[in-house]
């Protein structure tokens, strides 16, 4: 089973700044994951063409089962709101994550994660930019229980706070919350944590250390693949990782592979 991660900047091109569905399709595709967590997803915007980027890579994938889960309604950076329950937004531009799943899909779950309570000092890089004070976002955690090859197995896609100190609060919300799922549990997104503090903090073990922010030139690791020691000997062990440059977003896809030896 192939699992992958990549905040895919809402199928944005850092060379030319445009959203385009082929080559969103195209990089997807060439990951080639049975299991695919993806953030930063946009449906409905106008800034990505009103698409619907969850479908999209699914398509891509040949996965049978996805779902899309908007943490706000609105455009982060711009003028966003809260949902209010799991139907809000309908019609509206909406933003969050997706899971995708080439595996059948016994059920899902979104589990809600408050934003921090203040604006928080954050550098933004490029003319006009430096320490601006940002609201944080409410985030939102998307988890699957998929009949894998060796059982069931559950799997969750969350994109956690760029408040430090809160992103820690949240990463021990999500590992209680998943502890009431099917073992063995396995946590997949941009958790804006490096590698360190993420396995100490959560007790996961990490199945791929490898930087991934920024794309061209990665020195940190902000996207992760967590599993639980709870239930880890059921999982096959890694036989791979990777992080290939792609041709969209400002960080890298982390890849990994697990597979029983022969």
């Amino acid at each position: 089973m192939r699992l992958a991660t990549f905040n895919v900047l809402h199928g944005r091109s850092l060379t030319d700044g445009l959203v385009d569905p082929d080559r969103l399709a195209a990089a997807v595709a060439a990951l080639d994951a049975d299991v695919l967590a993806l953030q930063e997803v946009d449906r409905d915007q106008s800034r990505s063409g009103n698409l619907d980027l969850t479908t999209i890579a699914a398509r891509a994938l040949d996965a049978p089962e996805h779902h899309f889960a908007a943490a706000v309604v609105g455009t982060p950076g711009e003028q966003f709101r809260p949902l209010t329950h799991d139907d809000d937004g309908h019609g509206e531009p909406l933003y969050g994550v997706g899971l995708v799943s080439r595996h059948p899909v016994r059920s899902w779950q979104v589990i809600r994660l408050r934003p921090a309570p203040v604006r928080s000092p954050i550098y933004v890089p490029g003319p006009g930019g430096g320490l601006v004070l940002l609201r944080d976002e409410p985030r939102v955690v998307l988890a699957a229980v998929l009949d894998a090859p060796y059982g069931p197995v559950t799997v969750a896609a969350t994109h956690l706070s760029f408040v430090p100190g809160w992103n820690i609060l949240q990463l021990r919300r999500v590992v209680r919350a998943l502890r009431t799922l099917p073992a063995p549990r396995i946590l997949l997104g941009d958790l804006n944590l490096p590698a360190g503090p993420v396995r100490l903090l959560s007790g996961w073990l990490p199945l791929g250390r490898r930087p991934t922010y920024p794309a061209g030139q990665p020195r940190v690791q902000l996207d992760h693949i967590l599993a639980d020691r709870r239930g880890l000997d059921r999982l096959p062990p890694v036989t791979a990782v990777d992080t290939p440059l792609s041709t969209i977003s400002d960080h890298r896809p982390l890849v990994v592979d697990l597979s029983a030896r022969s």
